[in-house]
C-alpha cells in the first residue's frame, strides 16, 4: 500500500539523512523495505536483531550501499554521536534513513547534536483519504471502516473483525509490557499499564491527573510522567487548550486521544472525537514536517464551561474552530460563541450523519466524511 509520505521520503533522502518516526506497526518499516527494493544494493539494519545489531556496532555493513536504513537506533548507547559519525562518514551520495517507534527528541541522550543533517517525518495511521484512494471506496464507506477497525494497516486491512480484535489486545499489551521498558523500571510497568487502561475510557475529557493518581494510589508527578512516557512511545496524544501564553495553556487540563482509535473505550460519538482528533493532528504534523509551519492543534474550553472539540492554530492565530458531532446538525451554541470571538477562522461542524450540509451565519455545518476526505493528507 502506497503511504502519503512517499513521495516526501523520496524528496527528503535526497537532501539529508531522514529520521522516520511514528507508531509501532504504523507502517515504517514497510516503507522502508518498499524504498530498499527501489535501492539495488540498500540495506536494512535493525537493532533489535542480533545478527543486524553486530553489523552495527562493527560498522560493517556493505559500505557501496546507495541507501542505509538503521531501524530502533535509539536504543543504542550514544546513537546521536555514533549516528553523526556515521553520517558525516559515508559513501559519496549514499542516503540514509533512520527510523523508529519513539520520539527520538524524548531519550535522555548524551553527545553531539544532529542539528542541520537531518529532516524529520512522523508517519501517522490511515486517513478516511488515504483509504478512500487504497480501497477506491466513498468517503463515507471509509469513515465507518476507520471507525471500527482503526487507521492502522493490519486491523484495517485484516479480512475479519476477529483477526483485527486479536492483533489489537496483542498491540496494546506489548506496547506497555516491552516498551516501556526502555523509559522505565520493570515494577512501573503494571501501574503504567492500568494508567492507560483507565487512559482509554477518557478520552476526549479534561484529564484530572490528581483523581487518576487518587485511584491508582500514586502522585500526580508519576502519572503525569507515565503520560510523558505513553506520548513518546506513540501510544497516545495530548491536546492542550488554546491560549496564546503558552506557558499558562500547559496549565490547564490537556485531553487525551489515542492514535489507534480502535482502543478507545466509549460510544461511537467518542470514537468519532478520536477519529476526527488522529486527522487534525497528522495534517498539523504534516505541515510542520514538510513546510517548517508553526501549525499546532488545541481545544478551547471556558471558566463557564463552554468548549469546542478543537482548533487549529498558525502562530499566534486561530484558523479553524472544529465541532464533533454524530447526528445534530443544529448549531453548536459554544462554537457560535467562538466564531465571533475569532471572525478570522473557519467554524466547522462536523456530522456524521449529514443529511444536507449549510452555512448558518459564520458556521459551517459539514459532512464528517467528506471533510475528512478533503484534507490535505
Amino acid at each position: 500500500m502506497k503511504r502519503y509520505l512517499d513521495g516526501q521520503v523520496r524528496r527528503d533522502l535526497q537532501k539529508k539523512m531522514l529520521v522516520l518516526t511514528g507508531p509501532r506497526q504504523v507502517g515504517k518499516t514497510t516503507l522502508s523495505q518498499q524504498l530498499i527494493g527501489e535501492f539495488p544494493g540498500g540495506q536494512y539494519l535493525n537493532f533489535d536483531v542480533a545478527t543486524h545489531r553486530a553489523v552495527i556496532q562493527s560498522q560493517s555493513w556493505r559500505h557501496s550501499a546507495p541507501l542505509l536504513v538503521f531501524d530502533e537506533i535509539h536504543k543504542m548507547r550514544d546513537w546521536k554521536s555514533w549516528l553523526k559519525g556515521v553520517y558525516d562518514g559515508r559513501s559519496p551520495g549514499q542516503a540514509v534513513l533512520v527510523t523508529g517507534s519513539a520520539r527520538m527528541d524524548t531519550f535522555r541522550q548524551t553527545g553531539e547534536s544532529l542539528a542541520g543533517r537531518y529532516f524529520r517525518l512522523r508517519l501517522h495511521p490511515l486517513s478516511v483519504r488515504e483509504w478512500c484512494d487504497a480501497s477506491s471506496v466513498s468517503p463515507q464507506v471509509a469513515l465507518t471502516h476507520l471507525l471500527l477497525r482503526g487507521g492502522f494497516p493490519e486491523p484495517a486491512l485484516a479480512g475479519n473483525e476477529a483477526d483485527a480484535q486479536r492483533w489489537r489486545a496483542d498491540y496494546f499489551s506489548g506496547l506497555v509490557r516491552e516498551d516501556v521498558l526502555e523509559f522505565s523500571r520493570l515494577q512501573e510497568v503494571n501501574a503504567m499499564r492500568l494508567f492507560a487502561e483507565m487512559l482509554r475510557s477518557r478520552v476526549g475529557s479534561p484529564l484530572s491527573l490528581a483523581s487518576l493518581a487518587r485511584d491508582l494510589n500514586l502522585s500526580p508527578v508519576t502519572l503525569g510522567k507515565y503520560l510523558v512516557i505513553l506520548e513518546a512511545l506513540f501510544i497516545v496524544f495530548v491536546v492542550r487548550p488554546w491560549h496564546r501564553n503558552i506557558a499558562r495553556a500547559t496549565l490547564q487540563s490537556p485531553k487525551v486521544y489515542f492514535y489507534d482509535t480502535g482502543l478507545v473505550l466509549g460510544d461511537e460519538g467518542l470514537r468519532f472525537e478520536n477519529l476526527v482528533a488522529c486527522h487534525l493532528l497528522k495534517n498539523v504534523q504534516w505541515q510542520q514536517d514538510t513546510r517548517g509551519a508553526m501549525a499546532d492543534l488545541h481545544y478551547i474550553r471556558t471558566k463557564d464551561d463552554a468548549e469546542v472539540d478543537f482548533c487549529l492554530s498558525e502562530g499566534d492565530s486561530l484558523t479553524h474552530l472544529v465541532e464533533c458531532k454524530l447526528s445534530d446538525a443544529k448549531p453548536h451554541r459554544a462554537l457560535a460563541r467562538f466564531a465571533a470571538q475569532w471572525p478570522q477562522a473557519h467554524a466547522i461542524q462536523l456530522v456524521r450523519e449529514c443529511k444536507a450540509e449549510a452555512d448558518i451565519g459564520r458556521l459551517q455545518v459539514r459532512d464528517a466524511a467528506q471533510w475528512l476526505a478533503a484534507l490535505e493528507v
